[in-house]
């Protein structure tokens, strides 16, 4: 009784309380609470209680819900049968009660019976039970249908921890009980003021899918009651969802499969198409509208296989899809995007079942199918292209009503695509020109603002990678009206973004090269102002990386616009951020130019990026290492974007040797500093990628920099900068002695630091480089690797974190173990098995153990794939020897946990593999022994204490 008292006045603070601290404290007492076993008989006695009031029934009746589907497994056998009376009579008192309370009491009582097995429910199960209740306590028939619909949504309800073997069980128990549910349900039928409840439940056992016949649901009673009150004024919430259940159940691939389902689908689609007409029904509520809305939308998404084959039938479907897409609200409209998509892939795709026979008259169906819908295309174009149009009141918009705007934007953009696959991008791009001119016209005469002008551009501009770069009729016209527009901001943005979309038609057309200079032009007035500034400088970037040959000529004057950016003087309002496209930009045009004259540009390219570090510098090193991260890291990566995008290695290689003083200024003064020397290692990583081997020399004095400073400073880019350097030089003989004392002294190092869990755990950034680079070894310098002494060193530190929670820490370590494991698969890494062998296999028990432990929820389900696949590599490698340890590991778990038929299947899956069956048909048994083990807390810890993946003892020599 006094904890009774206790939650009531938990429930009170957290509800009423003023102070939130106190509100707080209660709400962390009320969860602790719920996972306690004293909750199961203070949640019932509340419930029964009747001074307790609505806050008190609504929790104790989701404890009790949540103790069922999560905590059933921590009572005895025998508490079963006491625990469905209290829930049922709970159910029954609350037929007229708080809806809330008695859908958590229905979920509580439908997760008991996925728990328990049909003989043992007695009255021939569940649904047999329901019946006869219902039979025996008509008053009581409101709280049973309710049990009825979420029976079969509990089905697939993951939350409730039963092993799959049950879960299926139910499902099939369900299924066998369909009959009996429909039955009850049409009984029902009779009750008027249950009309809806009913129709709510029958919705959900349609969701089973295919356990009743077509022909018998299409003069179902209950589907003829869904389509009689679809026809009423305000169709009922249950009634519409009836019928989308219905199409959704009808909705199947393939003509053999679709005959099956004609005499339901005959049915669905007339009394579908009767509503169009309230689409266009001003007196409607909103919602009623979205709501038949959704029917159509689902109607075409299910049958779209039978509108493309382009019959009469279709044409008026599609004809009805047009009118809900042109309604002005655009989460109506948008209902149908998805259909349009599908519909366009069913008629452009070539594997698309079209027709039989030779391959002409296939083509030959495909054309007519596409004439069909031509027209509906083309009005889809007009629809949807005003939608994208800037609100009056933009301005005043809230940040998240402007987020989705942009969203809607881009999914009127996709539905254009769409259009332009089946129309082509030449006869799309001429619909939208007619709507730009038009509104062009209408902005000259001061008719309309620049609203409509900018939503016909945005339109043409989504259409960029689809319009072919020959078309000449069109293009022209728009790349001529561009100077003459306004220079409004949101205008100005667009018409930079299009310049950069449609670069490529630009080098393409004959007269490409006389658009470039005003196009330039327009595009440093965007980079003006702050709103447009990011949209300029990625146009910018567009049109030096596809127009570079033709703008050599003039990369003087681009130049001087680059100088402009980077160094802040001037008009420009562009970020550092924003500047790396234009450093990008120009790193593209000189690409373009030959050699002699690359050296020369890419000096020039570096100076004004240069010289700002530079004057930091020769101010002292006490100045160097107190300035601002930002104010080296803003240089440094220009420096690393100019040295990854200029494609001239040996002019790369040159200036990386002149400017070595100035970044050994900055790695001796900032190694400390995490993220200069992210981004000095960045520039490096760069210079190595694009020079290779003509960096040889200053790559060694690089690489002797950072092997000092690691051991002072533990930079986890300093791994990652030797893993681009093992990537070039790895299989070079020359600097194979380098390179081995290299990274024996990284490795020994790292391993020295990453010695517990807790290492991991604290340092996740060190570990993924390390394991990348250990990785990268194996792959490029397997020589070096595996027959040096760290590698048994690595392979004892990967075990110490396999369990580590960071996700890319993980990930680079099982990654690690992979490859180790998969070293025979190639003809490089078959000579190191032997060694790899001697390394793995005294370790073997351990690491499955560990991996057994991942699997089964010391790692996040999430990661499961990646865990299975690093034990299958292991099956693989050690087969009979990984199975044996794997049978050591797995009957350690108790058989509360898992049963000793799923341990089995396990292991013989691991057998098979072994023994080299295919993987894929093996996964189910693994994946189902981790479900087993997470099904809920208690049974997690169960299994984590009992294989102990933390307090293993790491072999040791």
């Amino acid at each position: 009784m006094e904890l009774q008292n206790t939650v009531k006045e938990a429930l009170n603070a957290l509800y009423h309380h003023p102070d939130d601290v106190v509100r707080m404290q209660a709400d962390r007492w009320l969860q602790n609470f719920q996972q306690t076993i004293d909750a199961w008989q203070v949640a019932d006695n509340l419930l029964h209680d009747t001074s307790s009031n609505i806050e008190t029934l609504i929790f104790c009746s989701q404890t009790l819900r949540s103790k069922v589907q999560r905590d059933f497994e921590e009572l005895p056998s025998e508490a079963f049968r006491p625990l469905r009376v209290s829930l049922i009579a709970s159910l029954k008192s609350f037929y007229k009660g708080p809806p809330k309370v008695r859908t958590q009491i229905s979920l509580a009582v439908a997760a008991l019976a996925v728990h328990v097995q049909e003989e043992d429910w007695g009255d021939g199960g569940i649904m047999g039970w329901i019946r006869d209740e219902m039979n025996s306590h008509p008053k009581f028939i409101p709280s049973f249908l309710e049990l009825l619909q979420v029976l079969p949504e509990e089905v697939f309800n993951y939350k409730i921890a039963v092993r799959p073997d049950r879960r299926r069980a139910f499902e099939n128990e369900l299924s066998s009980g369909v009959e009996t549910a429909i039955n009850i349900l049409t009984a029902c039928l009779s009750i008027n003021e249950l009309m809806e409840q009913v129709l709510e439940a029958f919705a959900s056992w349609l969701r089973l899918r295919h356990r009743i016949p077509a022909e018998v649901l299409a003069s179902h009673p209950l589907v003829l009651s869904a389509f009689s009150d679809l026809n009423c004024d305000v169709p009922s919430e249950a009634a519409v969802n009836v019928i989308s259940e219905l199409i959704h159940y009808s909705a199947v691939r393939g003509p053999d499969r679709v005959s099956s389902q004609m005499s339901l689908i005959q049915v669905i689609v007339p009394s579908v198409m009767s509503l169009k007409a309230h689409l266009r029904d001003t007196s409607k509520d909103e919602e009623d509208i979205k709501a038949i809305a959704c029917l159509f939308a689902d109607m075409a998404d299910a049958y779209v296989e039978l509108i493309a084959t382009g019959s009469d039938e279709s044409v008026i479907i599609v004809q009805a899809l047009l009118e809900v897409a042109s309604h002005p609200e655009f989460d109506i409209a948008s209902l149908t995007f998805n259909f349009w998509h599908s519909l366009q892939i069913m008629l452009t795709e070539r594997d698309s079942d079209v027709a039989h026979g030779a391959e002409a008259s296939k083509q030959a169906e495909r054309t007519r199918r596409l004439h069909v819908f031509k027209s509906s295309y083309e009005s889809l174009v007009l629809l949807v292209s005003v939608k994208v149009e800037y609100p009056q009141d933009y301005t005043d918009l809230s940040s998240e009503d402007k987020k989705d705007f942009k969203q809607m934007r881009y999914a009127v953009a996709d539905v254009l695509i769409d259009a332009a696959l089946v129309l082509g991008g030449d006869v799309t791009l001429k619909i939208l020109f007619m709507k730009l001119v038009e509104a062009f016209r209408s902005q000259e005469n001061h008719l309309t603002d620049w609203r409509p002008v900018e939503a016909a551009l945005y339109s043409i501009r989504a259409l960029s990678d689809y319009v072919p770069i020959t078309e000449g009729e069109i293009m022209p016209q728009i790349m001529s009206l561009l100077p003459k527009l306004p220079h409004q901001l949101q205008l100005l943005q667009t018409v930079c973004l299009t310049i950069g979309a449609y670069a490529k038609w630009l080098d393409a057309a004959p007269n490409g090269l006389s658009f470039l200079s005003p196009f330039v032009d327009i595009l440093v007035n965007g980079m003006s102002f702050e709103e447009t500034a990011a949209a300029a400088a990625l146009a910018f970037r567009h049109i030096c990386d596809d127009c570079k040959k033709k703008l050599c000529v003039s990369l003087d004057g681009l130049f001087q616009i680059y100088q402009r950016a980077v160094t802040g003087d001037g008009p420009l309002k562009v970020s550092p951020e924003e500047s790396l496209h234009l450093v990008e930009a120009l790193s593209m045009v000189v690409t373009e130019l030959p050699s002699e004259h690359a050296k020369k540009a890419l000096e020039a390219l570096c100076m004004p990026v240069v010289t700002p570090l530079q004057e930091i510098i020769s101010q002292g090193p006490a100045v160097l290492g107190q300035k601002p991260a930002h104010d080296l890291i803003v240089h440094i990566d220009r420096l690393a974007n100019i040295f990854r995008h200029v494609n001239h290695p040996e002019a790369v290689a040159d200036a990386v040797t002149k400017l070595w003083p100035v970044f050994k200024a900055i790695f001796d003064i900032r190694s400390w500093d995490t993220l200069t020397m992210e981004s000095l290692c960045r520039a490096c990583k760069n210079a190595v990628r694009t020079s290779k081997t003509l960096m040889a020399v200053t790559v060694g004095v690089m690489l002797d920099e950072i092997q000092g400073l690691y051991k002072q400073h533990h930079q986890p880019c300093f791994l990652y900068l030797s893993s681009e350097v093992v990537k070039i030089f790895g299989s070079d003989s020359v600097c194979a002695n380098y390179l081995r004392i290299l990274l024996e002294s990284l490795f020994n190092h790292t391993t020295f630091l990453l010695t517990s869990f807790q290492d991991f755990t604290s340092r996740p950034d060190l570990a993924d480089d390390c394991f990348l680079l250990a990785s990268r070894c194996i792959r490029y310098c397997p020589h070096l690797f595996f027959q040096s002494p760290v590698f048994p060193s690595l392979v004892d530190c990967s075990m110490i974190g396999i369990t580590v929670q960071h996700r890319e820490a993980s990930k680079s370590i099982m990654s690690f173990l992979s490859d180790v494991f998969d070293i025979g698969n190639s003809s490089q890494g078959k000579p190191y098995v032997s060694i790899r062998d001697s390394v793995i296999i005294p370790r073997g028990p351990t690491i499955a153990r560990i991996l057994i432990a991942a699997l089964t929820g010391a790692l996040p389900s999430s990661r499961l794939e990646t865990v299975t696949y690093t034990l299958l590599s292991l099956t693989r490698a050690c087969g009979a020897k990984t199975l044996e340890w794997a049978k050591d590991s797995v009957f350690l778990i108790p058989p509360i946990a898992a049963t000793e038929a799923e341990r089995t299947r396990f292991l013989q899956a691991l057998s098979d593999i072994a023994s080299g069956s295919a993987i894929n048909g093996l996964i189910n048994p693994i994946e189902e022994l981790s479900e087993v083990c997470r099904r809920n807390r208690s049974v997690q810890e169960i299994v984590q204490g009992a294989l102990r993946p933390h307090e293993m003892k790491l072999f040791s020599t």
